[in-house]
């Protein structure tokens, strides 16, 4: 799913190697950090990784000095729907919150609300399958299903 959704995001005509080159990425709902940390291989400014359960937060700071992105990367043990104030907007912004829990529109909200969003910056949802999240203001650009998940391309508001 993560070749597919960066293939996307290269070729579909509001993309371009642009979206992610030089630009500030915000990995949200992290995980092991995959998205992020491949936003970082293909040429990203920099990544900032929103991630609470210890279990993830271990295995992405393990995932981060593995692929000896320290430099470039910022770790946020933090609830992305509660998240601190940004020190600076994001262009790029990946979701993939667990499924069912409608927390894309609140994660969104909050991240908005303390400056992570950049205006017109491109984001990045994984929602389950079923899912079919309002989001006011944002411009659904693409939305393909992979299985189980809904990927959902927006842009904010800009």
């Amino acid at each position: 799913m993560r070749q597919a959704l960066f293939d996307m995001l290269w070729h579909a005509p509001w993309g371009g190697r642009g979206v992610v080159e030089d630009q500030p990425v915000l990995d949200a709902f992290a995980g092991t950090g995959a998205l992020g940390l491949e936003a970082l291989s293909r040429g990203a400014a920099s990544a900032c990784f929103i991630e609470q359960d210890r279990a993830a937060l271990a295995a992405l700071r393990a995932n981060i000095a593995a692929c000896r992105e320290e430099g470039r990367s910022q770790v946020l043990a933090v609830d992305a729907t509660r998240p601190p104030r940004a020190s600076a907007a994001c262009t790029l912004l990946f979701l993939d919150p667990p499924y069912g829990k409608e927390l894309v529109p609140r994660a969104l909200a909050a991240l908005g609300s303390a400056g992570w969003v950049a205006p017109a910056a491109l984001i990045c949802a994984e929602v389950g399958r079923e899912e079919a999240p309002e989001l006011p203001g944002f411009e659904r650009l693409a939305e393909r299903v992979h299985g189980a998940a809904r990927i959902l391309v927006l842009r904010a508001p800009g």
